[in-house]
């Protein structure tokens, strides 16, 4: 991997190729070390009908903003994972892959020691761009399963040729769990699913994408008062695991309301609450559950968003309020996965952060990177991409680059 270098960036997602581009504009010497033998990040391990939920819009990168003419559009797994390799490619940025930090540790005489696959190595500073989706969450009460039951965390879900024939038990209804369910249904599986909270929100708002406004309100708002998308606006750190809204990006992007898969023909449930035998139950909350969903928008983005566009003068047309619904599945707490004919079980139940390799006391109880503006109490060491790192959309494409820089410029100052 060369000499001794001033920085060592790990991860080379969005996060660590934008940092890269900052620090190369900076004249700060650096590489980049990715675990994955390729580049293209965690979209990588996204499943083969996977669509960006976020529109072109949002593919601004440091030094190669979109110039497309469709920027309400969304690209595919591989198109977002070409993006990257040519935008490393763009910005030369100094990547080494198929490198596994295994161990991050102060040096006793400053700096870092860096333990990976290929050997040892030193930097005075070192930034963690190791993204949001490092270890997929699978409850503990997938050990009850029954001996023969194909599970499946979506991290390890292709395709639906990849599951036995049969019903499909989905447990999550994050942006994976309702984009997977709908593409399971259209090749005419039987889909059951156990409803989590996740905020259902309109695809199109006030004559954007959402994620327009998402971005547009969290990077400017501050300057208008408005700071309801802001870190410093959470009213509590738990908060900043909180799931992004039930989106897609497929069939040209559309918003997902689970009402509608119910009447679809897909089955709605409570939480996962048990497992014993092949017998299951639900929690018996699910209209509860589905308000909930529907509320949870409009009492907190959509109304940032509104003040935003209020407090800068835009010129947007009002958002008429979605017309109301009160259709209910029929409530089934209990299921026999036999009699439902249920042969896979997908776990849509997210990913949770892992720092064990820093050999620091970097993370708070929550096990979230102590920092200020991605620069933690450690000196020299420095998050970049992570959820709510400093406002709600610091990890996507068009959102990182604002925290790289920050990052970047706090490296190369005195």
């Amino acid at each position: 991997m060369g000499p001794t270098p001033d920085t060592v960036i790990i991860g080379a997602g969005q996060a660590g190729l934008t940092t890269s581009y900052w620090l190369t504009q900076l004249g700060v010497e650096h590489l980049i070390l990715d675990r994955r033998d390729s580049l293209g990040g965690a979209f990588q391990d996204r499943w083969d009908g996977f669509y960006m939920n976020t529109p072109n819009l949002s593919l601004d990168l440091p030094g190669m903003p979109y110039d497309g003419d469709d920027r309400d559009a969304f690209i595919s797994r591989d198109a977002v994972v070409n993006l990257f390799r040519r935008y490393a490619e763009l910005i030369s940025a100094p990547v080494h892959t198929g490198v596994d930090v295994t161990r991050l540790s102060a040096a006793p005489d400053g700096g870092f020691h860096l333990e990976t696959s290929l050997g040892s190595l030193r930097a005075r500073s070192v930034v963690l761009a190791t993204g949001a989706y490092q270890v997929p969450k699978i409850p503990a009460l997938a050990a009850k399963l029954p001996a023969g039951m194909t599970q499946l965390h979506t991290n390890d879900y292709r395709n639906p040729e990849q599951l036995p024939d049969g019903a499909v038990l989905i447990v999550g209804t994050g942006q994976s769990g309702g984009q997977i369910a709908e593409e399971l249904h259209a090749t005419g599986r039987d889909i059951h699913l156990s409803v989590s909270i996740v905020p259902e929100a309109p695809r199109r708002y006030r004559g954007q994408d959402l994620i327009y406004w998402m971005l547009e309100t969290g990077k400017h708002g501050p300057d208008y008062g408005v700071n309801a998308l802001t870190t410093e606006a959470l009213p509590s750190p738990a908060l900043r695991f909180a799931p992004n809204p039930l989106l897609s990006g497929t069939d040209g992007g559309h918003a997902i309301h689970l009402r509608e898969l119910g009447r679809r023909g897909m089955h709605l449930h409570g939480h996962l609450e048990t497992i014993d035998d092949g017998d299951i139950t639900f929690s018996d909350d699910l209209p509860d559950r589905l308000a909930a969903v529907e509320s949870v928008f409009a009492q907190r983005s959509g109304k940032a968003i509104d003040a935003y566009i209020a407090a800068a003068g835009i010129d947007a047309p009002e958002q008429p309020p979605p017309p109301p619904d009160s259709w209910l599945p029929l409530d089934q707490v209990e299921l026999n996965l036999v009699d439902s004919d249920i042969t896979s079980v997908l776990w849509a139940t997210g990913f949770k952060l892992d720092f064990g390799f820093v050999d620091m006391p970097l993370v708070d109880e929550w096990g979230y990177p102590k920092h200020t503006r991605g620069v933690t109490g450690i000196p020299g060491l420095y998050v970049v991409g992570l959820p709510w790192l400093t406002r709600h959309y610091s990890a996507i494409v068009g959102g990182v680059g604002l925290d790289a820089r920050y990052v970047a410029d706090r490296i190369s100052g005195p």
